[in-house]
This record gives C-alpha cells, sequence and structure tokens, in this order.
C-alpha cells in the first residue's frame, strides 16, 4: 500500500519561477532583453534594466505584460560603480525584494592589442567586473531573505580566446572567477553561477559568407539565438543544488576547439 501523501495545491512547485522578482541588466536590447521577455513569461515580475536604450526596454515590458507578467523598467549608467550599487536599491524598492539578479548588461570592444590602453582597459573592467560586483553586494541582502540566486553571463571566449578584444576576454575571465568565488562566499544562502554565449545574434554587418565560416566550426552547424541563453538562465534559476558552474552554451564550439589532439 502506498504510503506516500498527495500534494497539495498549496505545496510550492519546485522550480517554480511565478510570484518571484528578478532584477536583469542590459535587458534593453538583444541577449538582456530576451533574458527579460523569458523571465516575465515565466510569471516574475522583472525590474528591465537599460541604459541608452529606452524604447525597447519600454517595447521589452510591454511584451511582458501582454504574455500576463509584471515589468518595470529602470535606468542606470553602470560604468559608474556607485550608480551600480544604487539600481539595486531601486529595483529592490519597486519590486519589494529580490529572487534573481542576472547580470548582463557588457562592453564589447573590437581592438587591437597595440591600441589597447588605459581607457580601454578601464572600459572593460568597470563595466564588465566592477559594475556587476558593486550590483550584487548591493543585492545580496535582499537575495539572502529569499534563497535567491546570481547569474552572470561571461563569455565562452574566458575558455577559447578571441584576438583582437583583450581587455573584453579578461574581463570575462574576470567575471568568471568573480562567480566562483562569490558562489563560496554567498553559499548556503545564495546561488552564484553564470552563462557563457559562444557565437549568439550576430551582428548586422556580418555577412552570409562570414556566418558560415563560423558554423564550420560549431558541432551543432548553427550560431545560437538569443533564446539558448534565456533557456539557460532559467535552468540556473530552477535549479537549487547547482552553484559555482559556468554553463557554456555555443553549440559546441569550445569542444571542437581542441578536436584537433583528441
Amino acid at each position: 500500500m502506498n504510503t506516500t501523501p498527495e500534494p497539495t495545491n498549496a505545496a510550492p512547485v519546485r522550480g517554480d519561477l511565478s510570484t518571484q522578482r528578478a532584477l536583469v541588466t542590459g535587458a534593453g536590447h538583444r541577449v538582456g532583453r530576451s533574458i527579460a521577455l523569458a523571465l516575465g513569461r515565466a510569471g516574475m515580475h522583472v525590474a528591465v534594466h537599460y541604459f541608452r536604450q529606452q524604447s525597447g526596454a519600454l517595447e521589452t515590458c510591454e511584451l511582458i505584460r501582454q504574455a500576463g507578467g509584471q515589468a518595470t523598467p529602470i535606468q542606470a549608467d553602470l560604468s559608474e560603480r556607485q550608480a551600480a550599487r544604487d539600481l539595486g536599491g531601486s529595483a529592490i524598492d519597486l519590486l519589494g525584494g529580490l529572487e534573481l539578479l542576472v547580470s548582463s548588461a557588457a562592453n564589447f570592444e573590437n581592438i587591437v592589442y597595440d591600441d589597447v590602453n588605459d581607457d580601454a582597459w578601464n572600459r572593460s573592467m568597470e563595466l564588465n567586473v566592477a559594475a556587476p560586483f558593486a550590483l550584487a553586494q548591493a543585492c545580496t541582502p535582499a537575495l539572502r531573505k529569499s534563497r535567491g540566486n546570481i547569474v552572470f553571463i561571461t563569455c565562452s571566449s574566458t575558455t577559447t580566446p578571441l584576438r583582437e578584444y583583450l581587455p573584453y576576454v579578461v574581463s570575462k575571465g574576470a567575471l568568471k572567477q568573480l562567480m566562483r568565488v562569490m558562489s563560496l562566499e554567498l553559499a548556503p544562502d545564495v546561488r552564484v553561477n553564470a552563462v557563457a554565449p559562444g557565437t549568439v545574434l550576430p551582428p548586422p554587418s556580418m555577412s552570409g559568407e562570414q556566418q558560415q565560416r563560423i558554423e564550420a566550426h560549431i558541432p551543432l552547424a548553427r550560431v545560437g539565438e538569443a533564446a539558448d541563453i534565456a533557456d539557460a538562465v532559467i535552468h540556473l534559476a530552477r535549479s537549487p543544488f547547482v552553484t559555482g558552474q559556468e554553463l557554456i552554451v555555443d553549440g559546441g564550439r569550445t569542444v571542437a576547439a581542441f578536436e584537433k589532439f583528441g
């Protein structure tokens, strides 16, 4: 005879994000926007951060509302650490708490080695490492209270570096290590993970021939979509026994890079 009690309607659903609250940075366009949309459609109340892409952020909020979710736009210049801290406090006040922080806003600057100077270095380090830490630290009390989690958006280039993006690649490598250290510092109250995109959303300037050359090195034979990254973020948000991990979403390209040594 089975004596296992039947689940009740009052019991929480494992991995259920509905009624939870999230802050997504860089959510006015591209990958950040897709993440915010996915979280909103999963039932979260999303603070949609933007810097200059106000129209994109407002459109994101409207799409979330049309899907039955809640969204609030919030503006900040994350090149300033204090602005990042202030963003955290403002978002928590607007949402009434926080269960998930997704740090997606980033600098992606193409620059040849000989042109790397202090300004180029600082632009990447400030936006890609210092600001995410300042923001995460400001959000930590609320995340501890909710036993929430943080997802940093890193890059597959932390495993297979890119030429002519030195400050960016180094800063994303530092962000990956920040994630690993913070996962120890904040355990067991707050989980900290990362999603590392490969080639997703190629720029409009990329020719068909260039895209074909890239796809030739990807085992799944295509470039990624923003939705692929959003799915990975949701997976980590719903995984209560995962922390300190970087989930690489690149169609297998980082594996193929070492294929010739196999």
